[in-house]
């Protein structure tokens, strides 16, 4: 085999090699590496035929699944790119995003593939954009980022821990960034890839030992939701086969990170920060982390971060300011947007968080820039107060926002959803926080409810949160 190959020449290269491998499962349904190439040659000619080019814009729209799959993979057979989007994402959301991209075509129905269209194989060409994704950010208008990387790869690399063959457990949905990005070069790398058609705890756990999975990606909402199945649930699976879990996409409360190192040992615990736009980073395993609780690790490839205040001036080891990243020399820029400009300084990029880096320059995520609450001249951290309230067995999930305030200029509000079937009581949730949070950090008014508050991803927009909030009608206690 080549070293590099398009993915959709490597697809077809890996299915000659082992057809009868396991390629894809989601829920029920499997397809071998066979079943993948020579369905994805069906959709590709299909695609053709409705104007799917090299370097086209293919927005799919469903939701977790091996259509899913199928759709992506014929789209790069085509040399094109596919923006992956919410199945149930609406359509005032989804008109400024066609807008701005123009693509191609939208494919927004589960189809089997077209009997009609040949399954032999096609010739190789590589997409000059692996991917584009998409990101309202703190402004709420949307805006495409275009990965600058061909649709190449060597399924011999070993980058981000991932080896070839194996079974990588992605439980995420696949419009989201990271969820894709695995699925991606875990079947580029020849691994089984398997989905769940929506993010379940105990179901992770099951399709880890039943497909017995040796790469698990997560965030922390989902490990916090493992976490909190029952001791003999959660130790029920056999979760020999397992090398690496690995989450990213938000900050990991500390305690939760330490019960998940004893639980599968700290080589096991991996973590990674990056941003979709992908100009640089961090990378740390557990054991690692018991020497530096709290980092996120240290730019890896030579790239380089650090902390900036509001003058753009480098901050001394441990003070916090803006996180400013840097791609290694030479790489070239790593994306380009359509729709919105990148925040610079220098020739350095934020993606908006505060952190601080310290003297062996490991890097300590904070929060995001856009939800920092300041409180009375005090700086709170919404994402720390949120892991605090999230440590109480019977809360779920919790959201924390500022709200005007005549004396405080904002107050630290939260809003708490509970375990299904649990009961909370206010005062013994503030007895909870008492020892975990100052007083200055503690939330002044609560709001309890029974709605979903995270995504399936374990994301919120606490922007969209606080603008429905906006008014004075909601029930508070104090």
């Amino acid at each position: 085999m080549a070293a590099a190959l398009p993915f959709g020449a490597l697809v077809t290269a890996l299915a000659a090699e082992q057809p009868d491998a396991a390629a894809v499962t989601c829920g029920t349904t499997s397809l071998t590496r066979g079943q993948l190439d020579r369905r994805t040659n069906q959709r590709a000619r299909r695609y053709a035929g409705l104007g799917v080019g090299e370097g086209s814009l293919v927005v799919v729209q469903l939701p977790n699944s091996v259509e899913l799959v199928e759709s992506v993979v014929a789209v790069w057979k085509l040399g094109a790119v596919p923006l992956v989007l919410p199945p149930t994402m609406p359509a005032a959301e989804r008109g400024p995003i066609l807008e701005l991209g123009s693509p191609a075509l939208v494919v927004d129905t589960a189809d089997p593939p077209p009997s009609d269209q040949s399954d032999a194989p096609l010739a190789a060409v590589a997409s000059p954009y692996w991917r584009a994704s998409t990101s309202g950010g703190s402004t709420g208008r949307p805006k495409l980022i275009y990965t600058n990387r061909r649709a190449v790869a060597d399924p011999d690399e070993r980058t981000l821990y991932l080896r070839r063959a194996g079974c990588i457990a992605i439980p995420g949905p696949l419009y989201h960034g990271a969820p894709f990005l695995f699925m991606t070069f875990g079947l580029m790398r020849g691994k089984h890839v398997v989905l769940l058609p929506k993010f379940d705890p105990e179901a992770t756990l099951r399709a880890c030992a039943e497909q017995r999975a040796d790469y698990l990606l997560l965030v922390p909402t989902m490990m916090n939701r493992i976490w909190k199945l029952p001791p003999a649930t959660r130790d029920g699976y056999d979760l020999a086969a397992l090398e690496v879990m690995l989450h990213l996409g938000a900050s990991c409360p500390p305690q939760l990170k330490r019960d998940w190192i004893e639980w599968l040992g700290p080589r096991r615990v991996h973590e990674l920060y990056a941003g979709t736009e992908g100009q640089a980073m961090t990378w740390i395993r557990g054991d690692e982390w018991l020497r530096h609780p709290g980092s996120v690790g240290r730019p890896v490839g030579g790239a380089q971060m650090r902390a900036l205040d509001e003058q753009g001036r480098e901050l001394p080891p441990g003070e916090v300011g803006e996180i400013f990243m840097r791609a290694p020399d030479g790489s070239g820029p790593s994306y380009r947007y359509v729709g919105a400009t990148a925040r610079t300084h220098d020739g350095w990029e934020s993606l908006g968080d505060l952190g601080w880096v310290d003297a062996e320059d490991y890097v300590h995520i904070l929060d995001r820039r856009s939800d920092l609450i300041l409180s009375g001249g005090a700086n709170v951290y919404p994402a720390e107060v949120e892991a605090a309230i999230e440590a109480h067995p019977a809360v779920r999930a919790a959201v924390v926002i500022g709200r005007p305030d005549p004396d405080l200029g904002h107050r630290v509000h939260a809003v708490v959803e509970s375990v299904p079937g649990a009961a909370i009581d206010e005062a013994e949730l503030r007895r909870h926080l008492a020892d975990r949070l100052v007083r200055y950090k503690t939330p002044r008014t609560f709001e309890f409810t029974d709605q979903p508050l995270r995504d399936e991803a374990g994301k919120v927009r606490r922007s969209a949160v606080a603008a429905a909030r906006a008014g004075d009608g909601i029930n508070t206690c104090s």
